[in-house]
This record gives C-alpha cells, structure tokens and sequence, in this order.
C-alpha cells in the first residue's frame, strides 16, 4: 500500500457552543467534548484507510481550558501513525469567543482507531508519511503510545476477568 500523508487525512469540525451543550457552570460538559473527539477521529481515519472504522482506544483527555456557552470549538484531527490494521490519530480542539477573538487549547487527545471490512473484520491500513516537523515529532513516539496501550488493555482485561459482569452484592 502506498503511504499518505497527515494532510491527506485532515478532518475540522467545528461547532457553535450552545446552552443545551453545557452544564451548571455555563461550561462544554466534557462528554460533548469526547463525542466531538471521537467523530472527527473516525472521519480522519476513514479518510486515511478508505474503509469504516471502530474505536479501539482513547488516550487520556485533559481538559486544558473550559469552552464557554457562546464560544465556538474547533477540533483538528489527522492519522500520525498506522500498525497493520489500526491506526493513530491525533485531535486538538481550541475554543474561541467569537466576539474578542480569544483562542486557547482545549485539549489534545491520541485515539487509535481500527478499520473494518464488510464483514466487520479488521482489514490492513496504507502507512503514514510525515512531512511537517511536528508530524514527524508525533510519528516518532507513536510505537512507544502504542505500546502503551497495549499495556494498558491488557491490564483492562484483567480487570475486566476479575469483576465480571456480576454486581458486588450480588456475590454469594
């Protein structure tokens, strides 16, 4: 498979901050926020690959500055890295007061997302070319994240086994 480029998968979304997206604060609840994340991970995905995708994992998501009712959030999301048949991409949302003209990062967020045939079957994505320095700078720590994650799904079947899907009173 040929290898494209970050650009190639770029995907922007933005949204108008209105009240029914906020909490008693009159700030984005963080859950809207991950939704956002999650959408324009997948079409940046299924950009690269050309085929639907499904969510494997979500890196953490710190939240760096609120988003304010009125504001206005902008996500950018691209593939940094592929392994066989799934796929890194990274997200960064910035929010804006439309009226001061104010921008500040939100957050950054990694997601690896794995592309799907027909059959829902994991199916073989084309790697990734870096070209800016900051895309190579990601492309670079991605083994190690991905590594990471694996890591961490393991420790989540784990945990996973132990709890089962059985409540803890309802234990004998």
């Amino acid at each position: 498979m040929k290898a494209k480029t970050c650009i190639d998968s770029l995907a922007i979304k933005n949204s108008h901050v209105l009240p029914p997206d906020t909490n008693s604060h009159g700030t984005l609840f963080g859950g809207r926020l991950m939704g956002y994340i999650d959408d324009v991970a997948a079409i940046a995905a299924t950009r690269h690959c050309r085929s639907p995708v499904v969510t494997a994992s979500t890196d953490s998501v710190d939240f760096l500055h609120p988003v304010y009712e009125g504001d206005t959030i902008c996500l950018e999301a691209f593939v940094t890295w592929t392994h066989n048949t799934s796929m890194e991409i990274f997200v960064k949302a910035i929010t804006e007061n439309l009226l001061t003209g104010d921008r500040k990062l939100c957050t950054t967020a990694f997601l690896s997302m794995v592309a799907v045939d027909e059959n829902n079957k994991p199916t073989e994505v084309p790697p990734v070319q870096p070209v800016s320095e900051e895309e190579k700078w990601l492309h670079e720590g991605a083994p190690k994240r991905h590594e990471a994650r694996k890591a961490r799904r393991k420790e989540s079947k784990g945990m996973a086994d132990m709890f089962g899907t059985d409540l803890p009173w309802n234990k004998a």
